[in-house]
């Protein structure tokens, strides 16, 4: 696995791990991405699968993939079969396969031993109560009337509450630690509700479920994880980590470490506000390629190793901070630049009728596959009598310093010839809809021409042999999201642009996830959604050129 190497930028865990190996504190560190399946993985999930399962890999430990899925009401297996699809995608196995929800004898077993030791009690308060009860981050909480029940009350009321005699919400089950503790997560938190729910991996058995924040030290415990990393949202969640597993009486005691998760610029990160993307129809679902998601840059053409690349230059810090969406944009390029055929497109056809070109004619001309990597060959292109070119390559009256095509100017079609606008032809409306031009059959590309030069290059597809394309352009779905206001008023409207036209007919054996680099336009993608044997239609994965300086 050569290419399953962590990064040389910042990553404060690669050195703790050290530390413990050469300390004998851990023969073997064991690592776990624990991803809930209320949604689709996006990219601040791969920069947590590349960390923990390259960790593992580097040091030659183990790498768990565990569902942490304890709250039935947003699960799904679609879900779960998402998420395996893309970390496999990405290029990673895991050692072993588990759900949390495997371990909930094991976890109702745990909360019966804190209510055996008087750490946790039976509540017949509400939420809403619960909450104002709690107090706030200046004035310590308020004891709740059920915190004095009998350990033998609480072993009664809570196997109850396993049969199913409450209903929802009806009662919880909370820790008993500290109402005046200044960490608010340590001020009795619930750790069992009440959910009359099928469970997408239990189905009817369990009516009583784990809030996460309790399940997962457990779970982490149960599976022997030495490191448990997570985003510094947890960090104040770790005190009640480490209260749960030394009160659970469990053998290991793992440790949780908090780095910095991934924000990017114009990109929203929150799976509730993607779903919520998807659920009112802003874009087309969760592999939409405009979204954040991992399915949806699969989709509009990123590579598995770009974002690997991506996720691994990024580093591991502690601290916060905003990526520039372009340093994204940065990797397939250089993962594409020497690998994506070159080919032409025209997304805004112009045709163009070369009249002393010979009626009936087709010429098969040499063109690079991929000029930076001459291994590719050579491919074929028809020329003839017409051909299309971006009707944004004309002006009628253009400005000083124009070079590309205009009324009696010359311009090189690109591996051709030149060619000289004669005849401007408009219809009734005085739209332009063709140019009359001729071409200099001594200026064939390739064949050392050098009478005289011109400025302009143009692309251009042969319009008998032409494959009619459609091609979608995008642009941030998010234009920036600002605190305080609703983010889907930051919805960019023009996210998504769709153009119809041509390519060449070499494009005619492309198949689904197929890459290109199509001439001036771009890096494009085969869409598997919506490509047929009679439409071929083209993601831009993107532009060419960028000011982003890594």
């Amino acid at each position: 696995m050569s290419d399953h190497n962590t990064t040389s930028s910042s990553n404060f865990i690669k050195h703790i791990i050290k530390e413990d190996l050469a300390s004998g504190k851990h023969d073997e560190i064991v690592t776990r991405f624990p991803p809930e399946p209320n949604g689709y993985l996006h990219i601040g999930h791969a920069k947590s699968i590349v960390l923990n399962f390259e960790l593992a890999y580097e040091f030659k430990g183990k790498i768990h993939l565990r569902f942490d899925d304890t709250n039935p009401l947003k699960e799904d297996v679609e879900y779960v079969n998402s998420i395996k699809e893309d970390i496999e995608w990405l290029g990673y196995k895991w050692d072993a396969l588990h759900f949390a929800s495997n371990y909930f004898e094991e976890m109702y077993h745990r909360a019966v031993v804190l209510i055996k030791k008087g750490l946790a009690y039976v509540e017949d308060l509400s939420q809403e109560e619960i909450r104002a009860y709690r107090g706030t981050l200046t004035e310590p909480g308020k004891e709740s009337p059920a915190r004095s029940r009998t350990v033998e009350e609480n072993l009664d009321l809570f196997e109850r509450m396993r049969k199913g005699e409450f209903k929802n919400g009806e009662k919880v089950l909370r820790a008993k630690i500290d109402m005046s503790s200044p960490n608010i997560n340590m001020r009795d938190p619930v750790i069992y509700r009440i959910s009359h729910t099928e469970h997408h991996n239990t189905g009817d058995q369990w009516c009583i479920y784990p809030l996460y924040s309790f399940a997962h030290p457990l779970e982490d415990a149960i599976e022997g994880v030495t490191h448990s990393i997570c985003t510094l949202e947890f960090e104040d969640q770790r005190p009640f980590y480490d209260w749960v597993v030394a009160n659970c009486d469990m053998d290991a005691e793992p440790r949780q470490y908090e780095f910095a998760r991934l924000n990017l610029t114009n990109t929203v990160m929150s799976k509730r506000k993607l779903k919520q993307l998807v659920d009112e129809n802003y874009v087309d679902g969760w592999d939409d390629p405009r979204m954040p998601t991992i399915s949806g840059l699969r989709r509009r053409g990123f590579t598995a190793d770009s974002i690997k690349q991506f996720c691994r230059e990024i580093g591991v810090a502690r601290a916060d901070n905003t990526v520039d969406v372009r340093m994204l944009e940065h990797f397939i390029r250089e993962d594409l630049k020497l690998k994506a055929p070159r080919t032409m497109s025209v997304l805004d056809p112009l045709k163009v009728v070369i009249t002393n070109y010979p009626e009936g004619e087709v010429e098969w001309l040499d063109a690079d596959i991929n000029p930076e990597n001459e291994e590719m060959g050579k491919r074929k292109i028809p020329f003839s009598r017409e051909i299309y070119i971006e009707r944004s390559d004309f002006m009628e009256n253009p400005p000083k310093k124009y070079f590309r095509l205009f009324p009696g100017s010359e311009v090189r079609l690109k591996h051709a010839y030149f060619i000289k606008c004669e005849e401007v032809v408009k219809d009734d409306a005085g739209n332009i809809v063709e140019l009359r031009c001729t071409y200099d059959p001594e200026t064939k590309s390739g064949t050392g021409f050098t009478g005289r030069k011109v400025k302009g290059t143009l692309h251009w597809v042969e319009a008998t042999h032409a494959k009619a394309a459609e091609f979608r352009l995008y642009d941030s779905l998010i234009l920036d999201e600002k605190s305080g206001h609703d983010f889907l008023e930051q919805v960019n409207p023009d996210s998504l642009t769709i153009a119809q036209g041509f390519v060449e007919p070499n494009m005619e054996e492309a198949k689904a996830n197929d890459k290109f680099q199509f001439f001036r336009h771009g890096y494009f993608n085969v869409d598997p959604k919506h490509t047929t044997e009679e439409k071929l239609v083209f993601n831009r994965i993107v532009e060419l050129k960028s000011s982003f300086k890594l």
